[in-house]
Parts: structure tokens; sequence; C-alpha cells
């Protein structure tokens, strides 16, 4: 017998059906030679620190058991949320156990999901049940169709060939797991609130706020345009100067516009040609989540969810692919599918293009497609309607075979020898795939007028303000966590065939998260309030803005470049070129180096104390300063003192020395490091007077 065990019941369920004709048992079914059973996602999860050190003092978080480096990384059974043994969980593994300990189960077949994490959760279900030697084999399905689960059955590769995968898959969770409860814990004993410190969640957090603190605080500045909008026979010409003039230029910019309307205005070229556009590429999931997110408003959590689902019922390949492109050994499979689309009535055909099939641009998975199977009609919600539309259409567009030609034209009209303008017009004159897929709408009609024409003009100076940066949306953030070193294009959304540096970010690791990651940090950034997410736009929060603030007072530093320098050494680890350890190594020296800022305490001038921790006496009225969630405070402040230093003055953060410091001796040393409202660099002494912290110079 081979038992194989899924990641999902529902996953079960479809590869039962493409092995057919099986007997349903309690946690498993039965026949044709195979045994299938399942997880529930997880059944293993990481052990405590506690598991590792023993309770603290206390029996609460503290420094005692921090920072927490296992010499071993051990798992153990899922637990409820109040840390009680799950009955499900243990149930489910314990029938697992029996299965791959049965005397005439022969091979064990791993069926996680098709990535890293699927290649971990059913690797601990086996390593902590199978108590001898068994032939261990692997079963890579891009979707779950009965048809595909045939095909797998026959081609089960041995689990060894994805031993690099799983090293990838154990270091993130090892990485992820320092991280989050060392620096977690630490940041939470410090302020006294709970922060969640992660890998990719600081890092996703903290570009919101730099963008929101940019719009914040943006001053707008007036500048002048040169500007023409005269008719030319009934039509108006609009005619825009590339030169620009500050505010205080106004009387420069009026002598320009003088300078032009002085000279003739003569349409010196013009061209035009039938030109064929091409469609976009095929959806990978954070491009499929950018569409569905600005038509729709359609959240990434909710898109993912929904695509999921349609992946698990057999109506899309699997989602959580990076690539727009689809493989060469898939050419077969393409062409089936294209023949069932096109007895659905579309017009489509196999196109054998680099624009479609590129193996060099895919690390795991190809690009997301309909399978043979059509959902029947009123099966779907309207959202997995709208969901598989999306692909459905994208695909038929891609393997269209009808071409969407346009006439595309450009005028130049010379402002005698001073500029010349360009005016640029598109009409789509054969709509072709843009009947199925969202297109290039035709731009303006240009004015009727051909080579030599006098065109009328009266530039005049028009006054503006330059515009502050826009809130990330789905789309902008997306493009921006896949690679955040490259400068951001101002149309985020142009489909270029040269996206060579876009997939070698993916492929090198520079990206924040992955796509089978990324969307449940940004909904974990949701759910903690960090951020929030109205229609397509994403905005801080103030647990956000002190998280961050936070964070950069503890001098934690969590931003891309620390993030994406972990992300390539998991794909190193990947392809062979460093051990899991070395990897380990990198983050354990991140978390030593904040740990040891905590040592030598009188002789560490950036030393910034514990929530709670007492620090003298208060000025006012004797009572106790202690650290607080936003500085040093009074504790009498309830019965009505409102002594306090703040943590930060003049963005320059104040250690406990410094502190102590004022409270005993009324003013400290000459401190630099101040910025003033200006952003200039200031020196000056800090004193205490009448309760109050002040300047002195």
């Amino acid at each position: 017998m081979i038992l194989i065990i899924a990641e999902k019941p529902s996953l079960a369920r479809n590869i039962v059906a493409g092995i057919g004709e099986m007997k349903k048992y309690n946690g498993y079914f039965e026949g044709q030679g195979y045994i299938v059973s399942w997880a529930f996602g997880h059944l293993f999860s990481l052990c405590d620190i506690e598991d590792y050190t023993g309770q603290t003092s206390t029996g609460f978080w503290s420094m005692e058991n921090l920072p927490c480096f296992p010499d071993e990384f051990r798992f153990k059974l899922k637990t409820t949320a109040d840390k009680k043994p799950d009955a499900g969980v243990q149930r489910q593994f314990e029938t697992i156990k029996r299965l791959c300990n049965r005397e005439d189960v022969t091979a064990i077949v791993n069926a996680g999901d098709a990535d890293r994490e699927g290649e971990i959760i059913i690797r601990l279900c086996i390593q902590n049940a199978l108590t001898s030697e068994k032939e261990l084999l692997r079963l890579w399905l891009p979707d779950q169709t009965p048809e595909t689960v045939a095909e797998g059955l026959k081609s089960l590769k041995n689990e060894s060939e994805y031993d690099l995968l799983a090293d990838e898959g154990f270091a993130r969770t090892y990485i992820d797991w320092l991280y989050g409860v060392n620096l977690t814990r630490f940041a939470t004993l410090k302020t006294g609130t709970l922060l969640r410190v992660g890998r990719v969640i600081v890092p996703v957090v903290k570009a919101i706020y730099d963008r929101d603190m940019a719009i914040r605080n943006f001053v707008p500045d007036i500048y002048y345009a040169l500007v023409s909008k005269a008719e030319t026979n009934g039509e108006p010409v609009e005619l825009v100067s590339k030169y620009k003039f500050t505010r205080e230029e106004a009387n420069k910019a009026q002598r320009a516009c003088n300078k032009l309307n002085a000279q003739l205005a003569v349409v010196k070229d013009k061209k035009s040609k039938k030109e064929k556009i091409n469609p976009g590429k095929l959806y990978s999931l954070s491009k499929l989540q950018n569409f569905l997110g600005k038509k729709y408003k359609m959240s990434m959590d909710d898109s993912l969810r929904i695509v999921q689902k349609l992946y698990e019922e057999g109506y899309l390949t699997y989602p959580r692919t990076n690539s727009e492109y689809l493989a060469t050994a898939e050419k077969d499979k393409i062409k089936k599918i294209i023949s069932i689309v096109s007895g659905k009535g579309y017009p489509v055909e196999f196109k054998d293009t680099k624009t479609i099939f590129d193996d060099s641009k895919i690390e795991s998975h190809s690009a997301l497609t309909p399978t043979y199977k059509f959902p029947a009609p009123n099966v779907l919600t309207e959202e997995e309607k709208t969901v598989y539309s999306a692909v459905l259409r994208r695909f038929v567009a891609v393997f269209c075979s009808e071409e969407c030609v346009a006439q595309k034209t450009e005028m130049t009209i010379a402002v005698g020898e001073c500029e010349d303008f360009s005016l640029k017009g598109t009409v789509i004159l054969e709509p072709g795939w843009t009947r199925f897929d969202d297109t290039p709408k035709s731009s303006k009609i240009l004015p009727k007028l051909e080579i030599g024409d006098r065109v009328n003009i009266n530039f005049e100076p028009k006054e503006k303000e330059t515009s502050p940066p826009k809130h990330y949306t789905i789309e902008t953030l997306n493009n921006y966590l896949k690679n955040p070193f490259r400068e951001e294009k101002a149309n985020a959304a142009k489909q270029t065939d040269d996206d060579a540096e876009e997939y070698r970010a993916i492929f090198e690791g520079l990206e924040l998260g992955t796509e089978a990651t990324r969307t449940g940090i940004i909904d974990n950034a949701v759910k903690s309030k960090y951020i929030e997410l109205k229609k397509d736009v994403y905005r801080i929060l103030p647990d956000g803005e002190y998280l961050i603030e936070s964070l950069q007072l503890m001098q934690i530093s969590m931003d891309k470049y620390k993030t994406s320098e972990l992300g390539q050494a998991l794909k190193k680890v990947y392809k062979g070129n460093i051990s899991i350890k070395d990897s380990i190594e990198l983050v354990k020296n991140e978390i030593s180096a904040v740990f040891s800022s905590e040592v030598n305490i009188e002789g560490n001038e950036n030393y910034s104390g514990f929530f709670g921790e007492v620090i003298g006496k208060c000025p006012l009225c004797s009572g106790e300063v202690a650290k607080g969630k936003y500085g040093f405070s009074c504790k009498n402040y309830k019965d009505g003192c409102k002594f306090r230093i703040n943590a930060s003055i003049c963005k320059k953060t104040l250690s406990v020395n410094t502190a102590k410091q004022l409270l005993e001796q009324g003013k400290t040393e000459k401190l630099s490091g101040f910025i003033s409202k200006q952003g200039k660099p200031f020196e000056a002494f800090l004193k205490l007077e009448n309760g109050k912290t002040v300047f002195e110079f």
C-alpha cells in the first residue's frame, strides 16, 4: 500500500477523486492500493521559549530567559488558543502515526501544497510519526483536478529531490521564530504595550508609516506652468511648455509667455500608423490582487481566500505563484485547456511565444490559469465569479486569435525656434482581445491639422501647486514589496516587456515577504490595528505609529535592508549555497546586538530603560519617576502630578542616564543630535524649570 498524506481534507478529497473507488474510514480513505489521509494545515508548531528554559520566576514574560537561542529547534503538536491540547489535532495525528507504521504500507507520499510551507507541514508529520525507514515520495500538483492528480501519481518523485526546498522552509520558520519571540517580548517589556515585531510585518508597516509621514509633513510649493489653449479651426489645441518657474519668478514666466506668443506656431511633423497592441501577461498572485484591488476594491486577504478556494475546488491552478509565465513543459496541457475554452465559445488559439512560455522566469510555479474543469452555472458566488472571470478573461486575452489594432498618431508643433510640442492620440480600430480583458482606452482625438498648418497660440502663466506623495494602494504597496529597491514608476500598472529586473529581485530574495506569505502578514498588520485598508488605500494608525517610533527609540532596525538581507539568505539556503545553521547565525548576531545594548547600564549612553523602571524622584512632588509609554513620568499622575520627561525631544532619544542626570542635577551636559523644525542639527543643554524640560544654549 502507498500512504498519501494531504495538507488539508479538501486536497485529500480531490486526490481520492483522481484515484477513484475508495472507501472512507475515520480519518482516511482506502482502496486501489492507496491510503489517503490528511493534516489540517499545520499540525505542529515550534515550542515556546519556556519549553527550552522553564518558567520565569514571575511566571510571566521576563528578561530572565531572553534572548533565547535553542541549540536545536523542537516542534510540538498545536494547541488551542489557551495552550490546551487540541483533541482534533491529536486524534488526526494518531491516525497518521498508525497509518505510517502499518506493515503493509511500503511508501509514504508527501502531498503538501506545492510550496516550501506545504513541504515542511507533511515532513513534520512523517518525522514525528514514522518509527522505521520507508520509501518517501513527493506528489507535486500544479492544480487539483482529477486529471492532474492521476497524472501526478504516475510520476511521483523521490522526496529527497525537495530537500533544499524543505531546508528553506525550516530556515524561514526558525528565523521568524527567533525574531518574533525574542524581539516581540523585548519590545513589549520595554514599552509595557504588546508590540508585534516580525521580520516582514515591521518593514510593511514602516513603508506605510514613512509614506503617510511624508504626506502629513508635505508643504506644497507654488510654481508657474506655461499653457496655451487657443482654438485653431474651432478646435482647442492644448500646449504645455516643459519649462517651469518658481513662485518668485512670476515676471520671468510672463516674459517667457510673451516670447512664445511672438513666435509662429506650425505643425512640423505628423505620423500615423496602425499598430498591434499586445495583451497583458498572465496573472501572478500579486498582479491578480493588484487588479482586483484597483477595480473592485477587494482586499488582498479576500482575493487570496477566494482564489485559494477556487484552486482547492479544481477550477484554477496553484495560486501562490510569483510568475506571469508558463513552463515550456506545459505546452500540451495548455493546448488541452485552450481546446476546452474554445468549446465554450471563446476565440482562442495556441501561441508559442517567449512572452508566454519562459522557463527562466519561473521559480517554482507557473502563472495562474484556468484548469480543465469549468464551474457549472450558479455554482460560484458573485465574488468567486469575479475572481475566476478575471483569470479566465486574461487567459482568453493572451491566447486570443483576434488581434487588437490601434491607429496611433503623433503630431509635433514647433513654436518658432523656442520649443517643440508633441501631441499623441490613439484610436482603437479593431478591439480583438480587448473584448475580453481590461484594455487601454482610446486617448483624446487630435485636432484635424496637417504638416505646414499654422496653429493659434496664447500662452499664459498658470499657477499650480506641487502634489504630495500618494498613499499606498494595494497595487503600489504590492509593487513596492516585490522590489523595495526599485524606484517607483509614475505608472505602476503599465505593462512592459522588460521585466527582467523584477524577476531578478524575486529570485535573489530582495522582495519583502513572498507571494505565499505577504497577504497574511499584511492582514495581520490590519488586525493588529497598525494599518487600515479603506477601499483600495492603506493608512497608518496610531498603534502603527507607536510601533515604528518605539522601535526607533529602542534602536531596533527592522527596515527593508535587514529584511531583504535575510530573504537573500533564505534563497541561498534554497540554492544550497549556505546551510540552515549559517542563516540562523546571521539572525542570532542581529538579535544579540539588540540585547547587548542593555548591558553595562551605567556606562551605556543609549540605555532607554524598561517599562516601570524607577529612575529618580519627581522635582514637583518627590514621588517616583518611572519609565512609561511615552517617556519618564511621575507615578503620582493619578493624584494630579503632571511631571514628565519626553522620551524624544527634537528627534533626539533621551537615554535613562540622561534623564537621571536631569533629575539629579537639574541640568544635563551639552548634548548633540537635536534636529530643529527646519531640519538643522544643533547642540544644547537640557534643564528643568518649574518641572518642565527646556533648552539652554
